[in-house]
Order: C-alpha cells, then sequence, then structure tokens
C-alpha cells in the first residue's frame, strides 16, 4: 500500500474537475486552476462546469476537495500529482506542450521547498518523448533536484467520453501507465484501486511506450468507425445490402468485436480526430509514413459529401445521377436534429454534424436545427444562416428533409404523425424506432437504405 492520503490536480477544466471529485472519495484533494470565480464555486461546494454527475459529486464529497490558484499550497500539501491541461494541436498535428510547461515550471519551483518524495503525473495527452525529455528537464532545472531520488515522473491519460467522463473514469475499461520507477506504478495502482467502482486492469510500461499507446488505441478506434462507414458505402450501391446487419454479424467475432463498429457519421470531438492526426505526425518525424492513419482521416472527411449525395438522391429520385438544380434546393427545408459531436454533451468542436450543415448552406438550402444541449454553443459558429427550432417536432415541421446527425436519447421516440407530405427521414444511427415504418414516410437507416 501506498502512503498517498492527499492528492494534487493541476488544471480544473472537463476532465480536471471531474478526476479531482472522483478522487475525492477516499483522498484529500486540491485542485488548481487560475480562474477565480470557478476556484470559488468549487470552494463554495457549487459546479462549475455541465458534465453528467459532476455536481453530485461535488456536493458529496465538498469536506475532500479544495480549490486554488496556488501551486505551491497544492504541492506542498499533497503527495502525487497530476496534470489535466490543455495541449491544443498545432498546424502540423502535433500537440502544445505550452501550457504544460508552465505547469511544470510552477511544480518545479514548488518542489524547491518540499524534503519528501513527490510523484508528477502527466495526463494531458501528449506526443512521444515528452515525459522523459521535456517534463523531467523542465522539472530538475526549475526544482534543484533529481528525478527517480526527490521526485519522479509518470504518464498516466485518461480514456473518457465528454458527457460520461465519471462514469467512465470510475469504470475503465483499463489503465494505462508509464512509468520511470516501479514503485510510482505501484502508487498509481494503489491509488486506481482505491477509486474505480470495480478492481482495473493496468497496462504498465515505460513512458514512452505509454504515450505511443494513448495515440495509437485511439487510432485503431477510429479505423474501426471508417471501416464500418467504408462498408456502408459499398452496401449503398447494391441492392439489399445492409451494412448495419453486416457489421453486427461479424462484430460477434472476438477477433473484432462490436464496440465502435457501427454505420453511421463519421467520428469527431476533441480527441479523436487530432489523435489521429498526430500519431500519423509522430510517425513523420521518425521518417515512417503512417498511410492507414492518413487514410483513415481522408475516408472520415468523406462521410460528410456521402451525405450531402444521399440528400440529393432523396430529391432527383433514388438512381439519378443528374444533380438537384438551384430552385430545388432553395425551395427545399432541411431539418437537422443534433449538432454535438456525440450525445449527452454540448461540445460540437469537429463535429460532423456542422460541417454537413455548413455544406448543405452553401449548396444554397434551407436549414432549420435543433439540439437538446449544443444550440447556444452552434450559434456562435453558424449565426444567422440557419433556423433554430426549440424542440424536436418543431424541427421536423414543415420541413422537407429530416436528418437524425447525433443519436441523443430523444431522437428515438418522435412523432412524424404531422409532416409533410413524402417526408424523407435519413436516420444516420438508425435508431428511430421501428413503428416509423407505419407511418408514410421515406426512411432511410441501418446503412442508409429504405
Amino acid at each position: 500500500m501506498s502512503q498517498v492520503e492527499a492528492i494534487s490536480v493541476i488544471g480544473l477544466g472537463k476532465l480536471g474537475l471531474c478526476t479531482a471529485a472522483c478522487f475525492a472519495q477516499n483522498y484529500k484533494v486540491i485542485g488548481v486552476d487560475i480562474d477565480r470565480d470557478k476556484i470559488e464555486m468549487i470552494n463554495a461546494g457549487k459546479n462549475p462546469i455541465a458534465e453528467t454527475g459532476l455536481t453530485e459529486m461535488i456536493s458529496k464529497y465538498k469536506s475532500n476537495l479544495k480549490a486554488t490558484a496556488d501551486y505551491k499550497e497544492a504541492i506542498l500539501n499533497s503527495q502525487v500529482t497530476f496534470i489535466v491541461v490543455a495541449t491544443p494541436s498545432e498546424a502540423d498535428g502535433t500537440f502544445s506542450n505550452k501550457q504544460l510547461e508552465v505547469s511544470l515550471k510552477q511544480i518545479g519551483a514548488a518542489l524547491k521547498e518540499k524534503n519528501s518524495y513527490h510523484l508528477i503525473v502527466i495526463t494531458s495527452t501528449v506526443m512521444p518523448g515528452t515525459t522523459d525529455h521535456v517534463a523531467k528537464f523542465i522539472l530538475e532545472e526549475t526544482s534543484g533536484k533529481v528525478c527517480g531520488k526527490d521526485f519522479s515522473i509518470a504518464y498516466n491519460p485518461e480514456f473518457i467520453a465528454l458527457g460520461s467522463v465519471i462514469h467512465d473514469f470510475l469504470n475503465p475499461d483499463f489503465i494505462l501507465i508509464g512509468e520511470m520507477r516501479e514503485k510510482d506504478g505501484l502508487i498509481l495502482e494503489d491509488i486506481y484501486k482505491n477509486t474505480c467502482e470495480h478492481s482495473p486492469r493496468f497496462g504498465r510500461m515505460n513512458c514512452v511506450s505509454a504515450e505511443i499507446a494513448k495515440i495509437s488505441l485511439n487510432c485503431y478506434v477510429t479505423m474501426k468507425i471508417t471501416y464500418a462507414n467504408s462498408l456502408a458505402s459499398v452496401c449503398d450501391k447494391v441492392p439489399g445490402a445492409d451494412a448495419g446487419v453486416i457489421t453486427s454479424a461479424i462484430g460477434l467475432d472476438s477477433r473484432i468485436g462490436k464496440k465502435y463498429l457501427k454505420p453511421g457519421l463519421g467520428y469527431g470531438g476533441p480527441c479523436f480526430p487530432r489523435d489521429n492526426v498526430a500519431f500519423a505526425a509522430f510517425a513523420r518525424k521518425v521518417n515512417v509514413k503512417a498511410k492507414l492513419s492518413e487514410m483513415v482521416d481522408e475516408v472520415n472527411r468523406d462521410q460528410i459529401t456521402r451525405i450531402t449525395k444521399i440528400i440529393e438522391d432523396l430529391l432527383v429520385g433514388d438512381g439519378h445521377d443528374r444533380p438537384v438544380n438551384r430552385k430545388i434546393k432553395e425551395e427545399t427545408v432541411v431539418g437537422v436534429l443534433g449538432l454535438s459531436y456525440k450525445p449527452n454533451t454540448h461540445i460540437i468542436e469537429d463535429s460532423q454534424a456542422i460541417d454537413i450543415v455548413e455544406l448543405l448552406i452553401n449548396e444554397g438550402y434551407k436549414i432549420k436545427v435543433y439540439d437538446p444541449a449544443a444550440i447556444e454553443s452552434v450559434r456562435g459558429v453558424l449565426g444567422d444562416s440557419v433556423t433554430y427550432a426549440k424542440s424536436s417536432k418543431e424541427c421536423v415541421e414543415n420541413s422537407d428533409v429530416v436528418i437524425i446527425t447525433t443519436p441523443w436519447e430523444e431522437f428515438k421516440t418522435i412523432d412524424f404523425s404531422k409532416h409533410k407530405k413524402d417526408l424523407a427521414v435519413l436516420d444516420c444511427w438508425s435508431m428511430v424506432d421501428n413503428n416509423v415504418d407505419k407511418i408514410n414516410i421515406r426512411y432511410l437507416g441501418k446503412g442508409f437504405k429504405f
């Protein structure tokens, strides 16, 4: 057992604050952030961030959770520090260390005054080599101490999805640990065994291997998503072929598995796209061409034009190659249900739904949109170029074509009884209840088949 009694978390964004709240179940936790309003809310037992289950966690464990802007206070009063700051993508696809380096320098300065062993854990996604070469150098330079003797560093990224961060954190498939010393891995194992709701599995290795594992895992997941969509593109052209049925069947094979193997829209959000691009960028730096990653990214982007082509087919008649004239487009109202990159979050970063809407606007269609959580975020992107519906019902009414682009639970039971004659519904996630077949509409689902 480790002697950890207190943990500090640097960066109280969506992942950082959820991390802090989860650890607060069994440890004293000090969170560090530069946002004074956020600090005050957390110290008052209030939640400043929209994330499922976070409000309840903060309220329940507020006696163990404190927020501050003072690095020194956090480092001197904890034994382990998790760094959860943003590492945004650079133009070449690599991750920026700017915020990470700022945090490391302040942690190093605080370590100068500490006599006991301290473990610094990088949770932010970083490029391979960052922990061993960037973080170690900065901490030794600013603290005047020796890594491996006075302090140590580990790499421990999370595999979570926005909207379910708390659940994913407490119920991980496995926990990835990059360690410089076996002692550090044991400390982290102990922390997670005391925190997770079940006994987690661990993947322990050196730091650079863990850094590569993080981005390569997401690359593999995006490959599965893209494979399912590529299969659906082929099935679109084959009468009677059903990509949804096919992927459900082949997913039963243990060598493949069902997770993420379902035709729909392409992947998006703040992790998958950038991790895939970063893996290819890293490969280039070591003089290897990551052809698979590059092709996955290209095919994923193709899904946007695929959807708009299906809409054109709906308007001119299935099987026709002639283009839709401008007048038809200007008279066609397209209702778009779902704008966030996934359900249960307001995040629209790299959302293919937004890309589809923007392309349809450029093509001249009239667009009406609805999302249960992301409308305010969307206004800042789309402005007055679309009509904003206040409900899914309002979005469907008077639309000629309806596209379900994000699989929000509430869309499963949409009432299409009051609709325009010959309404076409393009269900990108095959999620609408089966009773839709009893209604006089043109419905496309399960690989976009009538």
